[in-house]
C-alpha cells in the first residue's frame, strides 16, 4: 500500500466517532477473512473465547430440546 494512501485512510479514520470507527475495524476483518488474509489462529480463539462466555446460554436445560435438531 502507498504511503498516501495510508495516510488517507488514516485521516477519515481519525474524524470517525470511536463506534465508527470500530465499524471500520470490523469491516477491515470481515475484508481479510473473506480474502483469506486472516490467520485462522484468530477466528479459532474467538470462537473458544465465544463458546466460553456463551456457555451458560448454550448448556441449559431448557435448551437441550435443540440438541436433537438435526442440521442441513
Amino acid at each position: 500500500m502507498t504511503t498516501d494512501l495510508t495516510e488517507r485512510i488514516q485521516n477519515e479514520l481519525n474524524r470517525l466517532p470511536g463506534p465508527l470507527a470500530r465499524e471500520v475495524l470490523d469491516f477491515i476483518g470481515y475484508l481479510e477473512y473473506r480474502h483469506g488474509l486472516q490467520a485462522d489462529t484468530n477466528t479459532e480463539s474467538l470462537m473458544v473465547a465465544q463458546e466460553t462466555a456463551m456457555r451458560h446460554v448454550w448448556d441449559n436445560p431448557d435448551d437441550e430440546v435443540w440438541n436433537d435438531v438435526p442440521t442441513w
